[in-house]
């Protein structure tokens, strides 16, 4: 019972147990933030007495387009949610402008492809952001939304929603539906590509990362000429995997997607904790040892340098590493050309290839001050 009790103060610490995020919907945000068009694809079940979709599990994938208003008044990687009891300030908080389910399946891609070709013209391009352990379908239907707003992403922007309980004792639960979501993930990667897209971006957080894995994988052996014409980089953000599994997971392809991108650091509490519930010390986004993936095509971007709090969503909250992740495509041109320290390719931050499959991320003014130190 005391084991219990201490890890629910633990779990509840790490995941900012208070406020918890939904959906609100205010059309007059759209007047004053900034709109972020969100398509999404669920395999949550939808709530019929708030609308919305909550964690239960749905058989069938769910299509909708958010429009999400970020506010003006905030700093990068920052969202503040509605506060109950009064009404909301679209001026500081994130609010839902508008919103739509789509009843048929051509609908969506209709929409989509729409958006695509408005935004980018003939090159049409898609990010699938895939979100982690304990989120509401709000919580992470919006953190896209800040992180599509903060990186100024080239490409539209979907969000797989898969059931997770969002409860911070619901890490077996949440296993066990990010499991059941892998196919919902596939048909919604079809989707995106039945709609018009040309190349498809892959974006995985905490569990969502094992997930993501665990969906290329079944897509990979059912059409591994498909995966490839269409898919164009993997990106797995604190991926909560067990090492091991990883590759044994990695092991089924020919050659793993490139880029493939793991962001991780040895600070990560979360996955520490993860680390203790499994029973298993090795979680692929805070491993001690890089060497243990070195045989693999990946490239280990360690951000421990900046890791604060729990330190488990680092790239979402720290403007320098959102600066690093829009850029990461002439980030990993420039190492694979030249493995050595590299000052000034981004501002503010100093990049450093350790070992062949791992660059360390440090502040440049941490750098220059290690420099002049007497």
């Amino acid at each position: 019972m005391m084991r219990q009790v201490v890890l629910m103060v633990v779990l509840c610490t790490l995941a900012a147990c208070g406020q918890r995020g939904t959906v609100t919907v205010d059309p007059v945000a759209r007047n004053v933030g900034t709109i972020e068009p969100i398509f999404v694809g669920t395999t949550r079940a939808l709530d019929p007495a708030t609308g919305s979709f909550g964690s239960k599990r749905s058989p069938v994938l769910s299509l909708a387009r958010y429009d999400i208003s970020v506010p003006p008044n905030r700093a990068p990687g920052e969202i503040k949610w509605p506060r109950k009891g009064r009404a909301p300030d679209p001026y500081t908080e994130f609010l839902t402008a508008d919103d739509v389910i789509y009843p048929l399946e051509a609908d969506f891609r209709q929409d989509l492809y729409k958006a695509m070709h408005d935004e980018q013209g003939p090159k049409r391009r898609a990010l699938i952001f895939v979100h982690g352990f304990n989120n509401t379908f709000a919580e992470g239907l919006y953190r896209i939304a800040q992180l599509s707003h903060d990186l100024d992403l080239p490409r539209v922007t979907v969000h797989y929603s898969w059931p997770s309980a969002g409860q911070a004792l619901g890490y077996v639960h949440d296993r066990d539906s990010s499991l059941y979501a892998r196919d919902g993930l596939e048909k919604l990667f079809n989707e995106v590509v039945a709609a018009g897209a040309q190349e498809i971006i892959v974006v995985g957080h905490s569990m969502g990362a094992q997930l993501l894995v665990e969906s290329l994988r079944q897509m990979d052996i059912r059409n591994s000429a498909k995966l490839r014409r269409y898919l164009a980089g993997v990106v797995l953000l604190s991926p909560d995997i067990d090492v091991e599994v990883f590759k044994s997971q990695a092991s089924t392809f020919g050659n793993l997607p490139q880029p493939f991108l793991i962001f991780a650091s040895d600070k990560d509490k979360a996955l520490r904790l993860s680390s203790f519930i499994t029973g298993e010390p090795n979680r692929l986004g805070n491993m001690s040892d890089v060497s243990q993936v070195s045989d693999l095509e990946v490239r280990v971007i360690d951000i421990a340098a900046y890791s604060t709090g729990s330190g488990h969503f680092t790239v979402g909250d720290s403007p320098e590493l959102i600066t690093l992740l829009n850029n990461i495509g002439s980030v990993q041109a420039a190492f694979d050309n030249d493995n050595a320290g590299r000052v000034g390719l981004l501002p503010g931050l100093v990049l450093t290839a350790q070992k062949a499959t791992e660059i360390v991320v440090s502040p440049a003014v941490a750098i220059n001050n290690e420099l002049t130190r007497p």
